[in-house]
């Protein structure tokens, strides 16, 4: 139902769309002083975060997860907190408190558990949201589907159970500068690895990396992380911009109403001929299949199609998570 709500088309042209933002970065002699306050403001902040966060880890920290042939990782659930109606934010203890996660970005961790009564596991992926370098906890936000097996065992977990994890699984290979423009296309819970690669981007000041994040969702109320979001927008004006789109708009939203559309990514992209730029994409079947086809499996990326294929981009612009 998601999936066929999620793509209906809008008329309604989103007014926060404008390409030179997609194209180039604000001129000087265009901003106003206060604007450009904001920004060096904005740049300092977020080099003293990150100085102040890698002076104070120390490099030989454990990592929880080391991948190869550790097996399965039990952690204990330490609180839960509700996001929207149906999502949750679950904060797991990690064996040591003063060890970390260990997950490099753009990597996930595969939850395990065995309904009751049955004899085959039940296996999912999952983006944690807190940094990598955080000790003691990963955090994961997780939304219940109706008849959805994992996930409805998350939302019937209470402070204390524990849950099996392996990992890391590694999805796409970063390095700051990678490429100079990045765009995250996300819908509903898909929003996890895209923020998670955008908060390790800023955190970093040697990375200039520019972001465009597109991202849809039925309601208001189902925009998670938009606090987060939020600031790194407020923080690094000139190389992110958000841009929202909901199914069911409040009478007062002043962005996108309907679906994730061609129109829309024409307006807020770089051009495809751009050189170095990369676009990322999460979210359920259905937004897959519109915007750039589904993958054929975790290691088979299968071939571009949809939105971004009828727009120019090639199939070495696009990753799927």
């Amino acid at each position: 139902m998601f999936a066929r709500q999620f793509f209906r088309c809008s008329q309604q042209p989103l007014k926060q769309s404008f390409r030179s933002y997609s194209s180039e970065t604000p001129k000087g002699k265009s901003l106003t002083p206060i604007y450009l306050a904001v920004g060096a403001a904005g740049l300092a902040i977020g080099g003293y975060r990150y100085t102040q966060t890698a002076g104070a880890e120390p490099k030989n920290r454990e990592k929880a997860f080391t991948g190869g042939d550790q097996g399965w990782v039990n952690l204990k659930l330490a609180a839960v907190e509700d996001l929207s109606h149906n999502t949750k934010k679950f904060r797991f203890e990690l064996p040591d408190k003063e060890s970390v996660a260990g997950l490099p970005v753009t990597s996930a961790l595969l939850a395990k558990f065995v309904p009751e009564g049955k004899e085959k596991a039940v296996l999912r992926p999952y983006t944690p949201v807190n940094d990598e370098e955080e000790p003691g906890y990963l955090d994961l936000v997780v939304k219940r589907y109706p008849k959805g097996p994992m996930s409805e065992h998350f939302h019937s977990l209470k402070p204390g159970d524990t849950l099996d994890f392996k990992g890391p699984l590694p999805k796409y290979p970063w390095e700051p500068n990678k490429h100079k423009h990045v765009v995250l296309i996300a819908g509903g819970t898909g929003i996890t690895p895209m923020y998670q690669l955008a908060r390790h981007i800023f955190k970093n000041p040697e990375d200039k990396t520019k972001v465009t994040l597109v991202f849809g969702n039925v309601t208001k109320d189902d925009i998670l992380l938009k606090k987060e979001l939020d600031e790194l927008e407020n923080t690094y004006p000139q190389r992110f911009k958000a841009f929202y789109t909901l199914d069911k708009p409040p009478k007062d939203w002043t962005g996108g109403r309907g679906f994730i559309t061609k129109e829309l990514l024409k307006t807020v992209l770089p051009e495809p001929k751009e050189e170095n730029i990369k676009i990322f994409v999460c979210g359920p079947p259905g937004m897959y299949q519109a915007i750039s086809g589904n993958k054929v499996s975790p290691k088979d990326q299968g071939e571009l199609s949809g939105i971004l294929k009828e727009l120019g981009y090639d199939k070495e612009q696009v990753f799927k998570f």
